[in-house]
């Protein structure tokens, strides 16, 4: 089995391609998966009732499974292993995120007068609640690093990347794995 190169982002990537992803609609999402180190499964299956902003920690208990073979089904599974449920701290920039994140969905569906949130509902989404798929995340990344000059890095680095960020602050490799999941 031949496994695809690594290509964690620097700072400077990461800055960069921040900046440009704060003109899309995917900006919380991205930077939930860069500083949580989180799979691509997990975090399109986060529910508001995962999300601990007071106390900042994501319970991961879930992950999302799509089947485009029976017209784009989706579901909600146990994660990956036993290690995959896991408790991820936030950074206090996280929390501002998802907190700004969380506001503009309230307002969305005020203004549309539909439904109020619940502590069910995902916390990435369609304006309607209904849930994002994953190619479509894949692909959006993929665009976005494009525009940024940023060729080859994929969506899966982002983990790479957030275990990269963690082993330079000193944290032990041990804490990053089980981080991970």
């Amino acid at each position: 089995i031949q496994h695809p190169e690594m290509h964690p982002m620097t700072e400077t990537d990461i800055n960069k391609f921040l900046e440009a992803a704060k003109q899309g609609s995917y900006y919380a999402l991205f930077y939930t998966y860069l500083f949580t180190g989180m799979r691509r499964s997990e975090v399109l299956a986060l529910r508001w009732s995962d999300v601990d902003l007071l106390g900042m920690q994501i319970s991961v208990s879930r992950s999302m499974q799509y089947l485009n073979k029976v017209k784009n089904h989706v579901s909600f599974k146990e994660p990956k292993s036993k290690k995959s449920k896991r408790l991820i701290a936030l950074s206090p920039s996280t929390v501002f995120v998802l907190e700004e994140h969380r506001k503009a969905q309230e307002r969305m569906r005020e203004s549309l007068e539909i439904m109020p949130m619940t502590e069910n509902d995902l916390v990435f989404s369609h304006w309607d609640g209904s849930p994002l798929l994953p190619d479509s995340i894949t692909h959006a990344w993929v665009k976005l690093v494009r525009k940024c000059g940023l060729e080859g890095i994929r969506l899966h680095d982002a983990r790479h990347t957030h275990a990269t960020i963690m082993l330079k602050q000193g944290v032990h490799p041990k804490i990053v794995q089980e981080r991970l999941g």
